[in-house]
């Protein structure tokens, strides 16, 4: 009995020993020992080992999407703002900013001035008034006036006269009832007075007044010769009124404008350009000027460049003609005016925006089954808002225009987290 005793209490010492020591046991026959159990030799040893626990299955993995290959759905495109666009041709047109000034026309403008001296009587139009052409716009009386009425109409009656005397003097002439030198001498004192007479009329068509006017001037009252009716000589606005009722006006210092009128249906943008742009540019190129503080756009053509640079900013003067029908446009307005230098025909285009750089190379996102593929492409020349696009697109392709960078974006973020 304390045989067998020894023999248990050094197969458990024994046991423990080599589930400690023994680092190449396998961990079954380590825990065996450990709990004291030992080897068994017969029928035991051959017996079926005790049922586990199954192991439980692995899950399966997502599918991973195609390399290439962003899928979003319609309310994230929608959130994103991402726009999509067919792939169509289109001209390629180069352009020159440059800043310019909105000023009138000098075709269209004029001053209102007398030229005569004289007083103010009535003014007619004030600031911001439309006059047509030829409109009476004021009242001016004049001594000077005066004095080349009379003359002309005196002129007139004497000429009026001398013609009927040289009239009769041709008919006796004729008829040899009186002498040659009669006839003669009435007339050169007739083509005398028709001198005197044009003389007279050129002096008051110089003073402003029109023909009409100086064929009325017999059945004129005499009170009225000394008024003279101002017109304007163009259409348009009142812009300027330079003198007030009862002014003396005009020579010897005194002031000789009145007003200053301006038709504003036509402007002209005043371009400064530089040197090096200078060869880009010529008469009859389409200019597109635009304002920033109304966003407003329109149309013009050059006519007329430069021959001489500005000694201050050494550019060019260019001027731009622009059709301003409702007076959008205000003279001393700043702009920004683009000049087109070049217009070409390409089979593919499409706007800059949807040209993004991954991997170092050109890439378009095309709308395909399943999401947006970000695709390589080849491209070719530009202008201010479109590309050329030489491969890797044809025609009817749908690419993204518009916030193609949040594609850029999550196409990186499912590169870093495979």
């Amino acid at each position: 009995m304390f045989k067998r005793t020894l023999l248990v209490l050094g197969a458990v010492g024994g046991g423990f020993l080599i589930a400690t020591a023994w680092p190449g046991a396998t961990d079954a026959l380590r825990t065996r020992l450990a709990q004291g159990g030992f080897p068994t030799f017969g029928p035991a040893a051959t017996a079926s080992p005790a049922p586990t626990a199954a192991a439980a299955p692995k899950p399966e993995e997502a599918p991973r999407d195609e390399p290439g290959l962003v899928r979003l759905t319609d309310d994230q495109v929608t959130k994103a703002g991402i726009r999509t666009d067919s792939v169509k041709g289109g001209r390629l047109a180069r352009h020159l900013h440059v800043p310019g000034t909105i000023v009138p026309s000098a075709n269209n403008t004029a001053r209102i001035a007398v030229k005569t001296q004289g007083t103010v009587a009535e003014l007619r139009k004030g600031l911001g008034d439309r006059v047509a052409k030829g409109e009476v716009v004021a009242l001016l009386d004049s001594r000077e006036i005066a004095d080349t009425k009379s003359e002309y109409l005196a002129a007139r009656l004497s000429a009026a006269l001398q013609k009927t005397l040289y009239e009769r003097d041709q008919s006796l002439w004729d008829k040899r009832i009186s002498s040659e030198q009669q006839y003669l001498r009435s007339q050169a004192s007739y083509e005398e007075l028709k001198v005197k007479v044009d003389s007279a009329r050129r002096k008051l068509t110089f003073l402003g007044l029109n023909p009409a006017e100086i064929e009325a001037l017999p059945s004129l009252p005499a009170a009225q010769f000394e008024r003279q009716e101002i017109r304007s000589p163009i259409a348009g606005k009142i812009v300027e009124r330079r003198v007030d009722l009862g002014a003396a006006v005009g020579r010897d210092n005194l002031e000789t404008e009145l007003y200053s009128v301006v038709n504003l249906a036509q402007v002209w943008v005043d371009l400064s350009v530089s040197p090096g742009d200078l060869p880009l540019t010529r008469e009859g190129q389409t200019v597109t000027v635009w304002t920033q503080a109304t966003d407003e756009r329109a149309n013009g053509k050059i006519v007329f460049i430069g021959p001489v640079l500005d000694q201050n900013t050494r550019a060019a003067r260019v001027v731009a003609e622009l059709p301003n029908p409702e007076e959008r446009w205000r003279p001393g307005s700043f702009v920004t005016a683009e000049i087109a230098v070049s217009d070409k025909p390409v089979r593919t285009l499409v706007p800059s925006e949807a040209i993004q750089t991954i991997g170092g190379k050109p890439t378009v996102f095309v709308k395909v089954e399943g999401g947006f593929e970000a695709r390589p492409v080849g491209v070719g020349r530009s202008d201010d808002g479109n590309v050329e696009v030489t491969s890797g697109l044809e025609p009817g392709d749908e690419v993204v225009v518009a916030n193609s960078f949040t594609l850029k974006a999550e196409l990186g973020k499912s590169a870093a987290e495979d």
